[in-house]
Formats: structure tokens, C-alpha cells, sequence
């Protein structure tokens, strides 16, 4: 298999939701589009912010099977579908689909209910499910704060390097930057470590990191663009000062209740992709008021995601404040 490293930002979308809280998949052509317009090189589905472990199995595969279709043709952008981690056989169910409606990647949870005792376990389990989709690149989805599972990456990588041949990388959603670091450089950088963190991306990109996944992406992309270019250009400090900018939109997810907040990022943006479902708790009308307020004091309009044409986006920031 050819290996096609990834770069740049990942969007982490979110799943689009009727206000009956059913699918909208009506929307995932446009969101798409948003996406690659305002220079995202790829979306990572059914993840923490797609809502995968809310989904019912019927309800991944047609979000599968809508991000597939309309991302056909573009060889630049890249899906990649989150297909779950406590159930291998649901894991293995919805791997075979991906690889039948044009998704790119797959990636994988370890099991978080009956958790794996040991690393050779958990790459067993990465094994099994990497096998049922052997053209398609694997990534392992290490978020130890929503599964408790928290082996060191580094030895994940020893245990499944040259056992596991479609096994690409990591998407690395922790702040243990030694292992971090550790992983980039295992092997002379065979692996794609993903970094998993907005609101620390400029330290991993000290680091080496060269691809990121995350949710703020979705509407905060051209804010996270000027992050990269002013690293790349040595400015540390303004590239500082930018993810201070993003530390400040972050505290708003936290201050109005957590992820379900990004939807509501999304619906000042232009595309309303409706609530979360439960156990998430969603904003009530008088907080998203005061909720706006805050949005323009953290200044989002100067650096959000903008609905349209690429020559309109652009246009549309040279004459933003």
C-alpha cells in the first residue's frame, strides 16, 4: 500500500441533526465544501464530535456513505471514519463498509468498558480490525481522558510495527508531549502522529508536528492557518498570540457546557447542524444570548470559517476587522 502521509488540519466534523434529533445528511455536501474551501485537508467522521458513540450502527454507515460520496474525485482531502472500539465485531462490520463507500482511512478506539490489560492486548485488537479493511490506512485514536486507557504510544508502535501493514499512525489527543515527540520519531518518522489538541497545536508544532486533528477546525480554520504560517516563519510571537486567540474561543466551550457549544460556533458561522443528543447537555436560548456576546469579545468574526467560494472567502477576510 502507498503511504500518503497526512498534513495540515483535520476537521473533526459534527454530525448534522435534525431538531427531531434525526439525521440531517442533507447537509454533509455543503459541508464539504466548506470545508476544502477554507483549506481543511480532511474530515475525521463519527469521532467525540461526530457523536459516533450516540450513533446507532445503520446511522454510521449513512454518514459514511454521505461523506464518501460527495468526496469523490478528491484526491486531496481526506475521510477518515472514527468505526468505534468496545464492540471488534461492530468494529470490523463498519471497517468493511467504509472500504465500500469511499472512505480513505479508518481509525480505531481501544475498548473502554472491558479494557485491554496489556499494549500486546490493545494491538491485538488493532490487528483484528485493521484486517477487515486491509486497503485502507489505520489509525489508532488515543484520547486516555474519555477511555481510561492510557498505555504510553511509543509502545503501541513497538508492538504493532511490522505486525499490523496498513497500521499509518496515531491521532494523539493527550498532553504527554515526551511520548508525543517520542512517537515522531520512532522508526525514522514512519508514522503519521496526528496532534489531537487545539489549543496546544503551536507546541506541537515546535515539536514536529506536521498534521492536526480537532474540532475547532470546522470553524476556526483560517484562524489556525495564520498559527502555522507565522510559525513557519519564525514569528513565535505572534504565532503566541494567535493560539492565545484560540485559548480564548476554547474557554467559551467550557464556560456553556462543553462540546455540544461547537454546534453553536457552527450555527453563527451559517450552518446549523442542530444539537447534540442526550447525555449531552445542549445551551438554552438565553445562554446562547449571552453566549454571542462572548463571541465577539474573544473577536471570532476576525478569524471564523466562512461559508462560500474559495475566491469569496478570501475576499470576505481582507476586509475583515
Amino acid at each position: 500500500m502507498e503511504q500518503k502521509r497526512l498534513s495540515g488540519l483535520i476537521a473533526a466534523p459534527f454530525t448534522p441533526m435534525h431538531a427531531s434529533g434525526d439525521l440531517n445528511l442533507e447537509l454533509i455536501p455543503a459541508y464539504h465544501d466548506m470545508l476544502i474551501n477554507n483549506g481543511v485537508k480532511g474530515a475525521f467522521i463519527c469521532g467525540s464530535t461526530g457523536e459516533g458513540v450516540s450513533l446507532t450502527m445503520e446511522e454510521k454507515m449513512q454518514v459514511a456513505e454521505a461523506w464518501g460520496q460527495c468526496n469523490q474525485g478528491y484526491n486531496d482531502f481526506t475521510v477518515m471514519q472514527l468505526v468505534g472500539g468496545t464492540c471488534l465485531a461492530d468494529c470490523k462490520h463498519l471497517s468493511r463498509h467504509a472500504a465500500s463507500v469511499g472512505i480513505d482511512a479508518i481509525s480505531f478506539l481501544p475498548p473502554y468498558y472491558f479494557k485491554p490489560a496489556s499494549v500486546q492486548v490493545l494491538a491485538d485488537c488493532c490487528a483484528e480490525v485493521a484486517a477487515a479493511a486491509p486497503d485502507l490506512p489505520f489509525y489508532f485514536y488515543h484520547i486516555p481522558v474519555l477511555t481510561g486507557v492510557r498505555f504510553p504510544m511509543l509502545e503501541l508502535l513497538k508492538a504493532v510495527d511490522g505486525r499490523i501493514p496498513n497500521f499509518r499512525g496515531i491521532k494523539y489527543t493527550e498532553e504527554d508531549l515526551m511520548d508525543y515527540l517520542s512517537c515522531l520519531h520512532y522508526a525514522n518518522g514512519k508514522y503519521d502522529i496526528l496532534w489531537g489538541r487545539d489549543e496546544t497545536f503551536l507546541s506541537a508544532l515546535a515539536i514536529g508536528a506536521k498534521g492536526a486533528v480537532g474540532s475547532t477546525y470546522n470553524y476556526a480554520a483560517p484562524l489556525y492557518h495564520a498559527l502555522m504560517d507565522a510559525y513557519a516563519t519564525g514569528n513565535l510571537k505572534e504565532a503566541a498570540h494567535i493560539q492565545q486567540q484560540s485559548i480564548e474561543m476554547i474557554m467559551l466551550l467550557g464556560k456553556y457546557g462543553g462540546i455540544a457549544t461547537g454546534k453553536a460556533f457552527m450555527k453563527l458561522i451559517g450552518m446549523d447542524c442542530g444539537k447534540f443528543r442526550l447525555p449531552v447537555r445542549n445551551m438554552d436560548d438565553a445562554a446562547f444570548e449571552s453566549f454571542q456576546t462572548d463571541v465577539h469579545k474573544v473577536g471570532f468574526y476576525s478569524f471564523c470559517s466562512i461559508l462560500g467560494k474559495k475566491d469569496e472567502i478570501e475576499t470576505a477576510l481582507m476586509h475583515q476587522d
